[in-house]
């Protein structure tokens, strides 16, 4: 039957665990509901890379608090929130770090929602405590050691007249005490600990944003920890680790250990390419500053690219140097309503292996990827009659590219008797924002190194801090690494008065972190 009353959608509310610090530590049913999220409201340790998932046109509430520092939401107003949106028809997660029921407030927020009859679940995440003293390198349970764990909090809630932790039987009764939030109070529990019977030289070790790129360790005992951590400088969010399975740390401990670790490094691919780098990057322990300084769009004029269209079946060669000549080819030929079959019987040049391996999503396989993955390598391979013993003299050749690039390939296969015609498929132009932190973050030294995947990205991020003299620039970058991908973005990098210091040999994402990884080690 019906009405003309609208039905009101029905909201939920999502109460998700954010886990330790790493976004790779968010569970599957986590990331799979921050994908379809519609208000998205997270927490000060809740990794905003996670929010990397979320639709562009969900909303984004913070609503973080920091011990000692300002609220942006009191916990009534964190559950009025979550109470408003789902009662308007939201899908709602409630991203919280660590895991919502451990020391999280998560029952507190489920309460609120079930008195105003609201849907909602509960996603666990991975919980500060296992994380930090696995990522430390300390295993918190140990049948050589301790059988037995507690997890306490080290700040109980303010105008409570008695602590509910009974710390005469605590001290002694748990093998391994793991304490949140305890740095504030650390002299006081330290010494609860002492008093009811554990002894003073019991291994202690504090971690301060766990399984994070940041991450740090300091170690002692319960009778020296709280001077090791005031001058080590040690401030929350950090978890005290108290039991003997402290000492298998300096056998065990490997997050620390990685190549990269504490290494801060500026990737300046786009967004959308940065990510393999990144992931090795972080792999090694880097910490990675996304600062795209190419934004791609399409060209105003597709004019040349849609009469080679048209005529296709008049080329001999068509070359891609670019994985963004391959989606901007690729995206006008579906707009025109044509697909990879417009290429048959032309035979098909990839500047490198990772341009070849996109090719084949569009079914296609390369039939010359030259030794030398450059434009110049390119023309020189195909000059050279290295794609089964025939050379480009006579040859007509298509070129899709960007509306701006080095003019080396064409020249060279023109000169060598070959007609080329040069279609743009998209343009690079330098992105918007961000430029004050980034020179804030150079001028501060908080940056080890500048990686660079391309002329562009070089000239780009040199428009980006905006120097007023070569004498600032070097003065900006003072104590900065380069790294360059190849001869061609290191000649740029030197043309503009700079040194590089890292290139691999091979000009690909891979081979260049394993020079950066080969060049910290040594």
């Amino acid at each position: 039957m019906n009405n003309n009353h609208s039905i009101q959608k029905k909201g939920k509310v999502y109460l998700v665990g954010a886990g330790p610090g790493d976004p790779g530590l968010i569970t599957l049913r986590g990331k799979f509901l921050l994908q379809r999220a519609d208000v998205v409201v997270y927490d000060y340790l809740a990794n905003k890379k996670l929010l990397n998932y979320v639709p562009d046109d969900a909303e984004f509430i913070y609503a973080g608090k920091k011990g000692g520092g300002l609220h942006a939401f009191t916990q009534e107003g964190i559950n009025q929130l979550l109470v408003d949106h789902a009662t308007a028809g939201k899908r709602v997660v409630r991203l919280k770090g660590g895991d919502p029921f451990i020391f999280g407030r998560g029952a507190e927020e489920i309460e609120e929602l079930v008195e105003a009859g609201i849907d909602f679940e509960v996603v666990p995440g991975v919980t500060s405590a296992t994380a930090a003293a696995t990522y430390a390198g300390i295993p918190i349970t140990h049948r050589d050691y301790t059988a037995s764990v507690a997890f306490v909090t080290g700040h109980e809630a303010t105008g409570k007249k008695e602590s509910n932790i009974a710390w005469d039987k605590l001290a002694t009764g748990a093998g391994t005490i793991v304490i949140y939030m305890g740095i504030k109070n650390l002299p006081i529990i330290t010494k609860k600990l002492m008093d009811n019977g554990r002894a003073p030289d019991t291994p202690v070790a504090v971690v301060r944003w766990a399984s994070t790129p940041i991450q740090q360790s300091v170690v002692g005992t319960l009778e020296t920890i709280t001077e090791v951590v005031r001058k080590e400088g040690i401030k929350p969010p950090a978890l005290v680790i108290v039991g003997e399975v402290v000492k298998l740390r300096k056998s065990i401990d490997w997050f620390e250990k990685r190549p990269l670790f504490g290494k801060r490094m500026v990737v300046t691919r786009t967004r959308e390419q940065a990510s393999e780098l990144v992931s090795r990057l972080e792999e090694h322990g880097a910490e990675c500053l996304e600062y795209s300084t190419i934004h791609i769009e399409v060209v105003d004029d597709y004019q040349l690219l849609d009469q080679a269209v048209a005529n296709m079946e008049s080329y001999d060669w068509i070359l891609f140097t670019s994985l963004n000549a391959i989606t901007y080819f690729f995206k006008r030929l579906n707009e025109l309503g044509r697909d990879s079959r417009v290429l048959a019987g032309i035979r098909i040049g990839a500047v490198g292996r990772a341009t070849a391996d996109a090719l084949l999503q569009y079914g296609l396989l390369a039939d010359l990827i030259p030794e030398k993955f450059t434009g110049a390598g390119l023309a020189e391979s195909l000059i050279a009659g290295k794609e089964k013993g025939k050379n480009v003299k006579g040859k007509n050749i298509l070129l899709p590219r960007a509306l701006k690039a080095m003019e080396t390939l064409p020249e060279m296969l023109n000169d060598a008797g070959a007609t080329v015609t040069v279609a743009p498929v998209y343009r690079n132009v330098p992105p918007k924002g961000r430029r004050d932190e980034l020179c804030a973050q150079l001028r501060e030294g908080e940056i080890d190194l500048l990686t660079f995947t391309s002329s562009s990205t070089v000239t780009n991020f040199l428009t980006m801090v905006d120097a007023d003299s070569p004498e600032q620039l070097r003065k900006l970058l003072d104590g900065v690494k380069i790294a360059a991908i190849g001869p061609i973005t290191a000649e740029t990098v030197t043309d503009n008065g700079l040194t590089v210091d890292i290139q691999p040999d091979n000009y690909t994402i891979i081979d260049m972190v394993d020079a950066i990884v080969d060049y910290y080690e040594c």
